[in-house]
């Protein structure tokens, strides 16, 4: 999949100056900004009208982004995600308070994506770490597919929109919990 060098490197600024972003990743536009402003998640849960309760995705192209949360975990349990990664598979991993209220939401557990999108990735990696990704809608609407529908939905309001296509996969990531193996949404 082709991408600009030049996109990687905007978004990646904008991420870090505390902005909010719409890229593709394998099967929908995501918004994505910084774990750790707290300011730049509440901006995206305005956005997408999504309240704080419910949790956020943290993706990165590289599995060592998530080495403390995986840490304390089985070699048993690592392997199980190492099988589905990278790729569109998020595991609900617990997160034991080594992250973010803001990102995990009411929830013991945090939700983690080794992304295998060629844009993502390298939108992680120069930005130095994993980044919140969410579908690129507001709550009740269809996730955007295309471009289009991220400017359609958010107008000017975002501080970067690109990074190519999507990974052409027809259904969001499958979300499975680590601990019980429950599959909590099906993939395509």
């Amino acid at each position: 999949m082709r991408y600009s060098p030049l996109a990687v490197q905007k978004a990646a600024r904008a991420l870090a100056a505390g902005g909010v972003i719409a890229h593709p990743t394998e099967s929908v536009w995501g918004l994505a900004c910084d774990p750790n402003n707290l300011q730049a998640v509440r901006r995206l849960l305005r956005l997408k009208n999504r309240p704080l309760e419910k949790g956020l995705i943290l993706v990165s192209g590289e599995e060592e982004s998530f080495s403390p949360l995986l840490d304390s975990l089985s070699a048993e349990q690592r392997q199980q995600m190492r099988e589905t990664w990278p790729g569109p598979v998020t595991w609900l991993v617990p997160h034991k308070g080594r992250v973010p209220y803001w990102v995990c939401g009411a929830h013991p557990a945090v939700a983690l994506r080794h992304t295998d999108h060629s844009f993502t990735a390298a939108l992680t990696r120069a930005f130095g770490g994993a980044i919140v990704s969410t579908s690129a809608n507001p709550a009740g609407c269809q996730p955007a597919r295309h471009k289009y529908q991220v400017l359609r939905y958010f107008g000017d309001a975002l501080d970067y929109v690109g990074g190519g296509a999507t990974g052409g996969r027809n259904s969001p990531s499958e979300i499975r919990d680590l601990l019980s193996g429950e599959l909590l949404r099906a993939g395509g």
